[in-house]
């Protein structure tokens, strides 16, 4: 069954070409997903990461938590619309996971989407997994402050208020508050020694304040 699904999936992204690449955003890395998937299948029950760049370039997120099941399926540059869109049935449902961790909204506000607008197609994205994953927990991680985004602040507060408030509506659904360990002390600005030089996306120590938040989750 998996492998007739991946193939089915293979063969209609590839008949597309271009045009795939043009409807369907990424993908060329959703592709490269399957393939990974079509060698070594992750076990159900596991961790599933999801979202944009701060979750694909998470790269040593398996060594940071040893021994958890963990399934890194971050899309960089991807929108929270596009998730709804688009990649629920292809990275997300099938791998059966027992827990689900989501970043997403960075790039929207970024583009001038509004606070509503991402706890919106936040719902929606909740509402696709819960259909087809009823027992998995959900948990949103606050979307970041990065210094080269100052102008998108007071909507990144907002987005998390929101977001936080429909968390506590829903069965098996957390806010993580992934966005104040970032700040500098006594603060509402993002401490810039954390980010890589372009200031939008984590360096290693960056990674750290994660690291210590997720650990006691990932148990």
């Amino acid at each position: 069954m998996k492998k007739h699904f991946l193939l089915a999936l293979l063969i209609s992204l590839a008949c597309c070409g271009v045009y795939a690449q043009q409807t369907f955003p990424f993908a060329n890395e959703v592709k490269q997903f399957q393939h990974q998937d079509s060698l070594n299948f992750p076990k159900p029950g596991g961790t599933l990461f999801i979202g944009s760049s701060s979750i694909r370039r998470w790269t040593d997120m398996e060594q940071r938590f040893p021994g958890a099941p963990l399934i890194n399926r971050g899309l960089g540059g991807t929108e929270i619309g596009q998730w709804v869109s688009y990649y629920v049935p292809y990275v997300v449902t099938p791998y059966k996971p027992a827990k689900i961790f989501i970043y997403v909204g960075d790039n929207d506000l970024a583009k001038g989407k509004t606070a509503q607008y991402v706890a919106d197609q936040f719902s929606l994205l909740w509402q696709m997994i819960r259909e087809k994953l009823p027992d998995a927990a959900i948990y949103f991680m606050a979307i970041k402050k990065s210094p080269a985004r100052w102008q998108a602040y007071d909507k990144v507060d907002m987005a998390n208020q929101i977001i936080k408030a429909i968390t506590t509506t829903k069965t098996k659904t957390y806010f993580v508050d992934t966005a104040t360990p970032i700040l500098k002390a006594g603060t509402t600005l993002p401490d810039s020694a954390l980010f890589v030089q372009d200031m939008v996306h984590f360096n290693s120590k960056g990674y750290d304040k994660w690291e210590a938040l997720l650990k006691p989750l990932l148990k």
